[in-house]
C-alpha cells in the first residue's frame, strides 16, 4: 500500500529526515516511536503534504501513485488521513457541516455527485453509534470549546466517515486521560480492516496497549534505527531510547 524509499526532507536549511525506508501493507498497524526531535512529526507531515517541508530526495507511493506529485488535498482524496496533535477550532461550522463538506469534496474529486442528504445522515448516525458518540456532539462548532478528549474523538469520527486507505495518528494520545485514551483507541480498532492501514506516532507505550501494532519502528536523528514487533515498545518503555541509537 505505502512505500517510502530513501526519503530525505528539510525544513528551511535543516535536514530532518535522512533516508527513511518504510513499507506498509493493507491491514497493518505500524507504530513509529522516538524521542523529541527525531523526525516523527516531520515524517507524518511529509506524507500528508504539508508545504513547510521540502523533500530533497526519495519517493512516497500509495498504491503505486506518487504522492510527492500531489497537493495535500489531492493526497486526502487518494485516501490519506492525518489526525493532528493540536486540531484547529472553527467557530460557526458544525461538526456535521464540516464532515458533509469533506465527504462531498472527496466525491467530487472522484467524479461523483454529492452524497444524498438522507444517505449522509444515515451514515453519520451509524458512525456516531459505532463510536458511542452523543448525537448532540454533531451540532457543536468544530473543536470550539472541546476538551482534549473531545477533539481526538472528533478526529476519529472524521476518520470513520471518510474511510481513508491510510490513517496517520500523530501523537493522538497527547494530553489524554486514560478514559479518553481508551475511547479513541476503541474507535481506531473498530475502524481497522484488511483494506486500510494505520500509522500510530507516539512517544509512549501506553497507547500501544490498546492499539496493538504489527510493527514498531524507532526513529532517531531522522532515520529508522530499529524495527520489531509489539514487544519492542515494551523494551523502549523499560530502557528508553539511548540503547537503540
Amino acid at each position: 500500500m505505502l512505500t517510502i524509499q530513501n526519503l530525505h526532507a528539510n525544513i528551511g536549511d535543516k535536514e530532518i529526515l535522512k533516508g527513511i525506508n518504510l513499507t506498509i501493507k493493507a491491514g497493518e498497524v505500524h507504530a513509529i516511536m522516538g524521542p523529541n526531535g527525531s523526525g516523527k512529526t516531520t515524517l507524518s507531515s511529509v506524507i500528508a503534504g504539508r508545504e513547510d517541508y521540502e523533500v530533497t530526495e526519495g519517493s512516497i507511493d500509495l498504491d503505486d501513485k506518487d504522492l510527492l506529485e500531489l497537493a495535500p488535498e489531492e493526497r486526502a482524496h487518494e485516501g490519506v488521513f492525518m489526525s493532528f496533535q493540536y486540531p484547529v477550532a472553527i467557530p460557526g461550522v458544525t461538526v456535521t457541516n464540516f464532515i458533509k463538506t469533506a465527504i462531498n469534496a472527496k466525491r467530487k474529486a472522484a467524479g461523483l455527485e454529492d452524497m444524498p442528504a438522507a444517505d449522509l445522515l444515515k451514515m453519520i448516525r451509524e458512525k456516531a453509534q459505532l463510536l458511542n458518540m452523543d448525537r448532540s456532539f454533531l451540532s457543536r462548532s468544530l473543536n470550539d470549546g472541546f476538551s482534549g478528549g473531545e477533539k481526538k474523538r472528533n478526529e476519529i469520527f472524521q476518520l470513520a466517515m471518510l474511510e481513508p486507505k491510510l490513517a496517520i495518528l500523530d501523537e493522538t494520545d497527547s494530553g489524554l486521560d486514560i478514559d479518553a485514551l481508551k475511547t479513541v483507541a476503541n474507535g481506531v480498532n473498530k475502524l481497522k480492516s484488511k483494506d486500510n492501514a494505520v500509522i500510530v506516532i507516539t512517544h509512549y507505550q501506553r497507547l500501544l496497549e490498546y492499539i496493538v501494532p504489527d510493527f514498531v519502528h524507532v526513529l532517531s536523528d531522522g532515520k529508522i534505527v530499529k524495527t520489531g514487533g509489539k514487544e519492542l515498545a515494551l523494551e523502549l518503555e523499560e530502557k528508553g531510547y539511548e540503547w537503540v541509537k
